[in-house]
Formats: C-alpha cells, sequence, structure tokens
C-alpha cells in the first residue's frame, strides 16, 4: 500500500525547475520583495512628516485662534461669542466650534456631535489641549481643541484632504516605480541567469563532444576563480579519459595483432586436418568439427577487435558511394550465412537510393542476420519500407531485420548495443556464441553513415524481435 502512496506523491510533485530558472525566480522575487519594501517605507515616511508637518501647522493656528476667541469673550461675557464668531468670519475660519455656556456654536458637521467624547471631556473637563485624527463625513480632519479658562473651550476642524490627494498621487507613483523596478530586476534576472548557466552550457558542449569521440576537447581558460576549480577538474577528467581510452585501444589492437599470426597457423593446421578428415577416426573428426567451430569464432572476435581499435583510433574511412537499398541489401543477404532469407521490398522502397561504404554495410546486415539465426529461433526475415508519404519526398529508409525469437525486454534494449553486452536473461538472446561486439559495431557504423539503429516487438503482434537500421535516402530518377 505504501508503494503505491509513495508512487502517487512522485507523480504529483511538480517537477523541479532548472538551473536557470532557480536564478530568475530569485532575482525575480528579491526584486519583488525589495521593490515593495522601498514603496512601503517612502509611503510610511512621507505620509508620517505630511501628517506631521499639517499636524504643527493645525496645533499652531488653531493655538492663535484660540487666544483670538479668549480676548473676544472675556471683557463683557456676552450670552452669545457673536464678536468672538464674527472675528473667526473676518480672517477666514470656518471649521470650528465654540462650546460657550454649555452650548455650542458652531456650523455643521463642525458639532460636537462628531468631537470625540474623550476629546471633548479632555478639553473641556480637564481643561487641557488635544488634538486626534477624526473621519467626517469620509474626510480626515485633525481635531484641536483649546480650553477657555472660565469661559468653555475651542476646538478646530482641520482638513487632510490635500494630504490625502498627495498620498495618493504618491501610491499611484510608487506602483508605477515598484512594476518598473520589478521590470528592470526580471530583465537582469535573464541576463544573469544566462551568463551565470553560460559555463554549465559550455561544459554540457564539451562534454557532448567526448561522448561523440572527441576525446582531446577541453574547457577554455578562465580568470574566474570559482569556474577554474571547474574547468581544471573537467580538463584533468577528460585528459584521463583519454589516456584511458588510448591505452584501452592499444591494448585491444596489440592483443588483436598479436593473435593474428598463431590464429593462422591454427587455422592453417585445421585446414591440413580437414583435407585428412577421412583418415581421421570418429572420435578424432568430432573434436575436429568443435575446433574448427571454434577458430572460426575467434577470426571473427579478432577481427572485430580489430575493428573496435579503429573506430577507437578513429582510423576508419568510408568508402562511400551511391547504393540502390533493396538491390544491395539481396546481394548483402545472398553472401551472408543465410542467403535464402526472405527480403520484402515496398514499392517505393525500390527506387530508394542510399550513400554509404558497401562492405560495412553489408557487414551489419550480416551482424543482424546472424544474431537473429543465433538467437531468433530460425531463419530471419528482412523488411525495406520507406517512412514518407508518396507524396512527400523521400527522406528515409528502413531496414528491419525480424525473428521469432522471445524478443528483447525493455531494459536491454539499449544494453545489447554496448561492447561485449551479451544480455541480461539466461535463455532470452544469450548463449555461449559470439562475445557482444556485433551489435555494437553495427551501431557504431551505422552511426557513421548518420543513420541509427534500434530494436522493438515485431510489428504484427507475434513473439519476436525487429531489428530496425535508419539511413537518409532519396528517390532514383525515373
Amino acid at each position: 500500500m505504501a508503494g503505491p502512496i509513495r508512487r502517487t506523491f512522485r507523480r504529483s510533485r511538480p517537477a523541479a525547475l532548472g538551473l536557470r530558472r532557480r536564478i530568475l525566480l530569485i532575482i525575480t522575487l528579491g526584486s519583488i520583495a525589495l521593490s515593495v519594501l522601498l514603496a512601503a517605507t517612502t509611503f510610511g515616511l512621507t505620509r508620517s512628516n505630511l501628517v506631521a508637518e499639517r499636524d504643527e501647522v493645525a496645533i499652531d493656528t488653531s493655538r492663535r485662534n484660540a487666544l483670538g476667541v479668549e480676548r473676544d469673550l472675556r471683557p463683557t461675557l456676552p450670552s452669545e461669542p457673536i464678536a468672538a464668531r464674527a472675528s473667526l468670519d473676518r480672517i477666514g475660519v470656518q471649521r470650528y466650534m465654540i462650546w460657550y455656556r454649555d452650548s455650542q456654536y458652531g456650523t455643521p458637521p463642525y458639532t460636537r456631535d462628531n468631537i470625540p467624547p474623550e476629546l471633548f471631556e479632555q478639553v473641556v473637563g480637564n481643561a487641557t489641549p488635544a488634538r486626534q485624527i477624526v473621519r467626517i463625513e469620509d474626510d480626515l480632519n485633525i481635531i484641536v481643541g483649546w480650553s477657555v479658562p472660565d469661559v468653555g473651550a475651542y476646538f478646530e476642524f482641520f482638513p487632510l484632504d490635500d494630504v490625502d490627494s498627495t498620498l495618493s498621487n504618491l501610491r499611484v507613483a510608487l506602483v508605477l516605480a515598484a512594476l518598473i523596478t520589478t521590470g528592470l530586476g526580471v530583465l537582469v534576472g535573464i541576463l544573469s541567469a544566462r551568463r551565470a548557466v553560460r559555463p554549465l552550457g559550455t561544459a554540457a558542449q564539451a562534454a557532448s563532444a567526448i561522448a561523440g569521440g572527441r576525446l582531446d576537447t577541453r574547457l577554455g581558460h578562465t580568470e574566474d576563480p570559482d569556474l577554474r576549480v571547474l574547468t581544471e577538474s573537467f580538463n584533468d577528467m577528460a585528459e584521463a579519459l583519454e589516456k584511458r581510452v588510448e591505452r584501452d585501444a592499444r591494448f585491444a589492437s596489440d592483443v588483436s595483432h598479436e593473435l593474428r599470426s598463431p590464429l593462422m597457423t591454427l587455422a592453417a593446421s585445421v585446414e591440413v586436418m580437414e583435407a585428412r578428415r577421412d583418415d581421421l577416426p570418429e572420435r578424432a573428426q568430432s573434436a575436429l568439427n568443435l575446433l574448427s567451430g571454434d577458430v572460426v569464432r575467434f577470426q571473427g572476435l579478432v577481427e572485430d577487435l580489430l575493428e573496435i581499435s579503429r573506430f577507437d583510433a578513429g582510423a576508419i574511412r568510408l568508402n562511400m558511394e551511391e547504393l540502390l537499398a533493396a538491390e544491395f541489401v539481396r546481394q548483402a543477404v545472398g553472401v551472408s550465412s543465410a542467403p535464402t532469407t526472405r527480403v520484402n521490398v515496398s514499392e517505393r522502397a525500390e527506387l530508394a537510393l542510399i550513400r554509404g561504404d558497401k562492405r560495412r554495410l553489408a557487414r551489419v546486415i550480416a551482424n543482424l542476420i546472424d544474431n537473429a539465426r543465433a538467437y531468433g529461433g530460425g531463419d530471419p526475415e528482412v523488411t525495406i519500407e520507406v517512412n514518407n508519404l508518396s507524396s512527400e519526398p523521400m527522406s528515409h529508409v528502413t531496414i528491419a531485420v525480424e525473428d521469432r525469437g522471445l524478443g528483447v525486454p525493455l531494459e536491454e534494449r539499449l544494453l545489447i548495443f554496448d561492447r561485449f553486452a551479451r544480455g541480461g536473461g539466461s535463455g532470452r538472446r544469450t548463449g555461449s556464441e559470439g562475445a557482444g561486439l556485433g551489435l555494437s559495431l553495427a551501431d557504431e557504423h551505422v552511426r557513421m553513415h548518420g543513420g541509427r539503429i534500434w530494436v522493438e516487438d515485431r510489428l504484427d503482434g507475434e513473439t519476436g524481435a525487429r531489428f530496425v537500421i535508419e539511413l537518409m535516402a532519396t528517390e532514383l530518377d525515373d
């Protein structure tokens, strides 16, 4: 139960981001965070400064006006503060409320109803100046109250409309600035991510070149102290790999050459014994049959080792020529170990032209036929087709060798093209014959011709393997 749950959880997890996207994401998030922080800090400081400045002006102005109200009220103590209100109107004060003899004198909405009780109590009851920011009819106001001893109190209202307008404009400006900063941050992130992963791309190209056989590929010198470690380590690894491959290739070549002389002597001795087979007893003839078979396999192994060493040394030179694919395959099958192998050719494939080394491509087909006979349960079958539709220009031709064996398991379909690989399951495509070089050589030859080779199941649904060679092709002109 735990296994399926774990697999479901793994499938549900989002795919990991690449290095470039991670760098871009980090820089973008950093730009957004920095923009928001700067915008919030700027807005907060500006608002505090504007409110503090407005508050200071309100306190100074209201203090002067409160002193004027006190002067107008004290001499005669009138029944109503008519003179005080006239003085305020004369100097342009409109937002005020005078608390005089337990009565209020002001213009709505600037009345006691809009003065917070705690503010009113502090000014009137405690005779202590006080101020407070209050919203009146959706507008913010600073209310400043001053006690007028033995008379009452004076409250003045200072709107913050201009502050709100300034802050609104500032808010828009900061939002635009944040967007621009974020956009610039994204641009910087793209450039930085590209520059940061460029050395990795160069290293990947170098690694790909080495994997393709160019073992002398090295990374260029860099002044960057961090990248210098990577460059030097990579170059050291590439040099060690090149030396190791050269040693292995030289060893295989030396062994193959050293074996050829005694092998030729052994083959000649076997031929002499074959010529006198009738003079030998029955048991000796059986032993001669075994010896002859082993000598043939030994010769094939030595030739394969020599060919492998030539691949590793880069000494392979192709003798390219135009070949009519169908006719060439028929000839290659005719000289193989199974000359009666059936060859099926589609109508359009009869006109397919390929460019290749005739001897090496014939050896590829022979290897596939030998492989099918050894492990495929009987005589194989060859099919030649063109993948393109009849209305499209010809670009590729496929040559498929099918058998009726047990097939190749999915997990072994890449492994069997490795050198000395003979499959992982007993009774499938393994045996005592061969050293596991035939398919590897076939893969090397096909890739040198710009094609590819793979193995799949038979297309008709029957049991067996289907080895497919795909080569570039053109159509023969009528």
